[in-house]
């Protein structure tokens, strides 16, 4: 991003300030000027038809005198802080509320001409060089019988609409001023709650960018910006995590490869250069033949891992007895129960029990649970296999007496290449890989499996399959 939403944003602030002054400045007063100059006259004009109906139209009927229409035309005046003045038709002056009332002079307005107002109601001129400024002046006739007798004027100064109009002007600049001051207000709080977090979200992905997955982004909100921060921050962890787990499980990869690798090759140029007497070869040869079946071993199970984690991976679904696999998968323990000792127990529910699931991986899960009870247990022991039902789901339980795992290492026997302390004296040949290769085959299989261990007394692991309806089969 590089600042420049900022800068956009602080470009579109000060464009938005010069406009509105621009506005202000330019077309406020014009039109200020123009709906004051038009409420004004609007409403001299107004006035004046009354007068000319009322007062004026009385001085030609002679229902009033010319005094009593001075005293209310003078009062109307300063209300209305204009001049009022009744012209004949011929420009001769014949009440003015700005001179005394004199009935000998005869004052003319020189090039007096009614028609100059037609199609308006009012105009801003001089009047005919009456006055020196401009002003606002009204003309409304005044009739009798159907005959213009005279007209009712009325001028007010423009200056009064200008000062007025100024004065509206102010207004507008301080409330301009106050709206960009709550403006300025808004960008601060844009930067603090949008713009500075959105920095630390963007430094952030420069770091995820650089392969940094550690960098926590320190965004302390509960809105949008603290909930990206917080996906954020969870997403590159659990790469962070992958990320620590792949270099493991190299690191474990490499160890468990080289070791027999070291002893094949070692063993082998011993052999070649004389250091093992060729009457010692066999007994050699058998011990790299063993390194190798360990080296065939781990690959195997390295590539159904990977067959595992394959996302579609097709699994041979079918109905099969699960009791039946159980019995065949404990009876191939016979010789090595046979040399510790060991007993297996079946505890199963019913003769036979359908379950819908893959054979030969279930086959595999088994192997591994068993010979894993059978590796871990104490001689003159009992491995117990069971099985029970509960809700359309049957558990699958293989139960030992033996060593037990420690608390704190229940969590991580699944892990690949995970061997606790207390197997590794025992199970030398081991990959740590059988265990994450049950895990991920009960998993393909949408069901879960769950371990319940005790240090020095034991461990049952327990794994879940479906049943086959009676309506199914």
């Amino acid at each position: 991003m590089k600042r420049t939403l900022y800068i956009k944003f602080l470009i579109a602030y000060l464009i938005f300030g010069v406009f509105a002054f621009t506005i202000v400045t330019i077309f406020v007063p014009n039109l200020t000027k123009q709906t004051l100059t038009s409420q004004k006259a609007k409403t001299l004009y107004s006035e004046a038809t009354l007068i000319a109906n009322t007062y004026a139209s009385g001085l030609y009927t002679n229902d009033t005198t010319l005094e009593t229409v001075k005293l209310q035309l003078d009062a109307l005046s300063v209300y209305f802080e204009s001049e009022i003045r009744i012209v004949s038709t011929v420009g001769r002056i014949i009440l003015d509320t700005s001179l005394p009332l004199d009935t000998e002079s005869n004052i003319y307005i020189e090039g007096f001409d009614p028609a100059i107002i037609s199609g308006s109601y009012y105009i801003k001129d001089n009047f005919f060089g009456y006055f020196e400024q401009d002003v606002l002046t009204v003309m409304a006739p005044i009739t009798s019988d159907y005959i213009v007798k005279g007209y009712v004027v009325i001028h007010t100064p423009i200056k009064d609409i200008n000062a007025t109009a100024s004065s509206v002007q102010n207004i507008c600049y301080i409330t301009l001023a106050i709206l960009y001051l709550l403006s300025f207000i808004i960008l601060i709080f844009f930067t603090v709650y949008v713009y500075k977090p959105l920095r630390k979200i963007t430094k952030a992905a420069d770091h995820y960018a650089d392969g940094n997955y550690h960098y926590e982004i320190s965004v302390d909100s509960s809105d949008e910006m603290g909930y990206l921060a917080a996906s954020l921050n969870y997403m590159a962890g659990t790469i962070a995590s992958h990320e620590d787990d792949q270099k493991k499980f190299v690191a474990n990869v490499s160890h468990d490869f080289r070791s027999p690798l070291t002893s094949i090759r070692g063993f082998l140029e011993a052999m070649i250069d004389g250091t093992i007497p060729p009457e010692m070869h066999e007994k050699y040869l058998n011990i790299v033949l063993n390194e190798t079946d360990r080296l065939t071993k781990l690959t195997n199970s390295l590539l159904t891992l990977n067959n595992l984690n394959t996302k579609g991976m097709l699994l041979d679904y079918n109905d099969f007895d699960i009791n039946q696999v159980i019995r065949q998968t404990a009876a191939s323990f016979e010789g090595s129960c046979r040399n510790r000792n060991i007993a297996i127990a079946l505890s199963l529910t019913g003769e036979e029990m359908l379950v819908h699931a893959d054979t030969e991986r279930i086959k595999q899960v088994l192997y591994n649970l068993i010979d894993n009870a059978i590796k871990f247990s104490h001689h003159d022991s009992v491995v117990t296999v069971g099985t029970t039902v509960r809700k359309n789901k049957l558990f699958v339980s293989v139960k030992d007496t033996g060593v037990g795992i420690p608390k704190d290492e229940v969590k991580l026997i699944f892990n690949r290449f995970y061997k606790s302390d207390s197997s590794r004296g025992k199970d030398k040949k081991g990959t740590g890989l059988g265990l994450s290769i049950v895990k991920e085959i009960i998993n393909a299989h949408d069901e879960n499996i769950n371990v319940v261990s005790t240090e020095g007394e034991g461990t049952e692991f327990i794994f879940s399959l479906p049943l086959v309806n009676d309506d199914d089969i």
